[in-house]
């Protein structure tokens, strides 16, 4: 009877350092799953907190749930961080029942064309500048590469805007060449 009362004792043993490993085991992955989900709901809650920012018809065009929306909206008038932060993680609850890939393909897609439009901005700038500090050259320059421009109109703007520099008054001049410029290259 001793030696099964030992046996029985170092079985019993033997099963519990196993079910606390095994224990230990779950543990481990109860931790991962766990950081990986507070990972996850605080991206959701991110992507949340950067569609607030958008005016409200980019939001309605996402097709988001109405009460996605209205939390959304509600973000950009609340007054207190406290309350700001509260509204956060409910729009990244809310955020959990939608598919996000959508949404942020849309996103991209927003911010390329936003970029687009800041390198065609930026390209009639240059236009304009280089214009206005070397007008003889430059003129030739422009027409050259846009043949449908009107060199008069250029010309005729370019000196506007050269005789309000001299005369120091706001550069409207300036301004006229930019617009024609813009719709130009437009």
């Amino acid at each position: 009877m001793q030696s099964g009362d030992s046996t029985g004792p170092s079985d019993s043993m033997g099963n519990m350092t196993t079910e606390n490993l095994m224990e230990n085991a779950e543990t481990e992955e109860q931790r991962l799953s766990k950081s990986a989900r507070k990972r996850e709901a605080a991206s959701l809650q991110e992507l949340g907190v950067k569609l607030s920012a958008l005016p409200d018809q980019e939001i309605k065009a996402l097709g988001l749930p109405d009460g996605l929306f209205t939390a959304l909206r509600d973000l950009r008038r609340l007054p207190s961080h406290g309350a700001q932060v509260r509204q956060r993680q409910f729009i990244g609850k809310l955020m959990r029942d939608i598919d996000p890939e959508p949404v942020l393909a849309k996103l991209a897609e927003r911010k390329q064309r936003h970029d687009l439009e800041i390198r065609h901005f930026q390209q009639i700038e240059q236009w304009r500048d280089r214009l206005l500090s070397e007008p003889s050259q430059s003129v030739d320059e422009l027409i050259k590469e846009h043949p449908k421009g009107d060199r008069s109109l250029v010309v005729r703007l370019l000196a506007k805007a050269d005789r309000e520099r001299l005369e120091q008054r706001s550069p409207v001049g300036a301004r006229e060449l930019f617009a024609y410029l813009k719709q130009l290259i437009g």
